[in-house]
């Protein structure tokens, strides 16, 4: 089952990403020198967003809906991956990351916070943030490695208060169904690649 555009109202830290910051600062210049309108105005803005809900049946097919998630990414975005232990959040990666052009195993990070792959002139990490208790304690830089130009970063475990998280273009967010099944939703951005059905 796929779904297409839902209208969300904005709420902190949540699909403000990099499009979002550009609106906020064309805001901001048109309305320099007035005072602001306060948490009214905010609350007003209306974010359309895509959301597509899949049901996969095997890991076969969470791998290829990470080749589609691929499709939609570009130097610098950030997707958030969520889901309980062992729901695929790894599986969807890797299928992802094969599509960006890694060749190298990709395996889950648990017990290293990030792996780089080569992909290209594009590197693709893949970060596991579960064994931090969070990452206000964690040294500024510890992600510095990962994010930013030239990069695809899919974090699983994000923590959603870590400001460089916040300009996380894509959400995914992975469940059990039984048995192989998955429900995955992917939530932001363009969460479906050209031609897809919507």
């Amino acid at each position: 089952m796929t779904t297409g555009p839902r209208t969300i109202l904005p709420r902190a830290g949540f699909f403000n990403g990099p499009a979002a910051g550009r609106a906020a600062a064309r805001a901001a210049s048109r309305t320099a020198g007035r005072p602001a309108a306060g948490a009214a105005a905010n609350a007003s803005r209306v974010l359309r967003v895509t959301v597509r809900s899949v049901e996969t049946t095997g890991p076969e097919q969470t791998e290829s809906l990470g080749a589609e998630l691929a499709a939609t990414l570009r130097a610098g975005d950030v997707v958030l991956v969520r889901g309980e232990l062992g729901a695929g959040k790894t599986t969807l990666v890797r299928g992802a990351a094969r599509a960006l052009g890694v060749v190298d195993p990709v395996t889950s990070p648990t017990f290293s916070i990030g792996h780089r792959y080569a992909a290209g002139e594009l590197t693709v990490s893949h970060l596991d943030l579960y064994r931090l208790a969070g990452l206000e304690r964690e040294e500024p830089a510890l992600l510095a490695d990962y994010l930013g130009p030239g990069r695809i970063a899919f974090v699983e475990w994000p923590e959603e208060a870590h400001v460089e998280l916040g300009d996380a273009r894509v959400r995914v967010s992975i469940s059990h169904g039984g048995g192989d099944r998955r429900r995955i939703e992917i939530a932001g951005g363009d969460a479906q690649p050209a031609g897809a059905a919507r």
